[in-house]
């Protein structure tokens, strides 16, 4: 979360906290590869390290991930951006923001921070060009102020990239 909309966050549910410590003991015994936990002492907010995958246009780049967990997780999904710099993707915004369905109208409470970041990773490692979206400029203009990614009416229209 920006810091303007962290005040107002809710501490997680009960449900949220016994779900969020679980996928941390699976993470520690399985950790996606490519990815590590910065080890922190709240619970609420992950910053995920990323590293590109070997053959790709990210190998040898590293980049994070921050992912905040809302009061009723699973249930609804987290806001997952990366900390800019941002890589250079076509569904990668300047500001962080990430364009990917998972993240938004295609959310399940099955889905893990394992599985949103191996989602991640095939999206930097699938692309052809580096390069941001096309709508970037007006898109990071219009989130000054701290706006969520989660409140964007995303349009989900390319899924070659």
């Amino acid at each position: 979360m920006t810091s303007s909309s962290a005040h107002s966050r809710k501490a997680l549910s009960k449900i949220a906290c016994n779900r969020l410590q679980k996928e941390l003991v699976e993470w520690q015994v399985n950790p996606p590869s490519g990815f590590k936990h910065k080890v922190t002492d709240n619970l609420q907010r992950w910053i995920i390290e990323v590293n590109g995958a070997p053959g790709t246009l990210y190998s040898n780049e590293t980049y994070q991930l921050q992912v905040d967990f809302p009061e009723h997780y699973p249930m609804e999904a987290p806001q997952v951006i990366f900390v800019p710099p941002a890589p250079m993707h076509p569904h990668i915004y300047s500001n962080g923001h990430i364009c990917l369905d998972i993240l938004y109208d295609s959310w399940s409470p099955a889905m893990t921070v394992s599985s949103i970041c191996i989602s991640i990773l095939s999206m930097l490692s699938s692309s052809t060009a580096k390069q941001r979206p096309a709508d970037n400029d007006q898109y990071v203009k219009n989130c000054r102020n701290g706006r969520s990614p989660k409140e964007t009416r995303w349009w989900f229209h390319d899924d070659k990239v």
